[in-house]
C-alpha cells in the first residue's frame, strides 16, 4: 500500500514538474479564424523537448494517421509539428493564441485544447489519448 501512495506521488510531482518547465498552456477560442470544413491538429513546442513532449506529439500524430487515413490523404484531417523557435511560426502561434506546449485541434472557429490530456497520458496511456483524440475529431466531423 505504501508503494502504491509513494509512485501516486511521484507521478504526480513529475507531472506537475514538467507542466511548469514547459509552460503547456491553454488556448481560448479565436474568433477571427476563417471557418471551412478541414479539420487541423497542431502539436506547438519549442527545438529542445522532453520524453513527454516528443511522446505528445507522437501519439497524436500516430492517431490521426491511423484512425483517419482516407480523411488525411485527401486533405481533410491534417496534422502539424510547429516550432515556436522558429520565427516563421509566430504568425500562426499568435493567430492560435499559442504561446508554449500545446496540443490542439481546430476546425473554422472551434478549437480543441488537448494540452493537459496528452501530458496527462502520452508516456503511460497512450491509447486513452488516442481515443480523446478520436471522440473530439469525430465531435468535429459532425460539425
Amino acid at each position: 500500500m505504501k508503494r502504491i501512495i509513494m509512485n501516486s506521488m511521484a507521478i504526480a510531482v513529475i507531472f506537475i514538474f514538467h507542466m511548469l518547465t514547459c509552460n503547456a498552456q491553454t488556448a481560448t477560442n479565436n474568433k477571427d479564424q476563417v471557418k471551412n470544413d478541414k479539420i487541423e491538429a497542431y502539436y506547438f513546442h519549442f527545438t529542445s523537448r522532453c520524453f513527454t513532449c516528443r511522446n505528445v506529439e507522437a501519439t497524436a500524430k500516430e492517431a490521426i494517421e491511423t484512425l483517419y487515413p482516407e480523411l488525411v490523404k485527401n486533405g481533410k484531417i491534417s496534422f502539424q509539428s510547429v516550432n515556436l523557435d522558429d520565427k516563421s511560426n509566430k504568425a500562426l502561434a499568435e493567430k492560435l493564441n499559442v504561446y508554449g506546449q500545446t496540443l490542439l485541434i481546430v476546425k473554422g472557429d472551434k478549437k480543441v485544447n488537448l494540452t493537459n490530456e496528452g501530458f496527462m497520458y502520452a508516456n503511460s496511456e497512450p491509447d486513452k489519448l488516442k481515443a480523446i483524440i478520436k471522440s473530439k475529431i469525430d465531435e468535429l466531423l459532425k460539425m
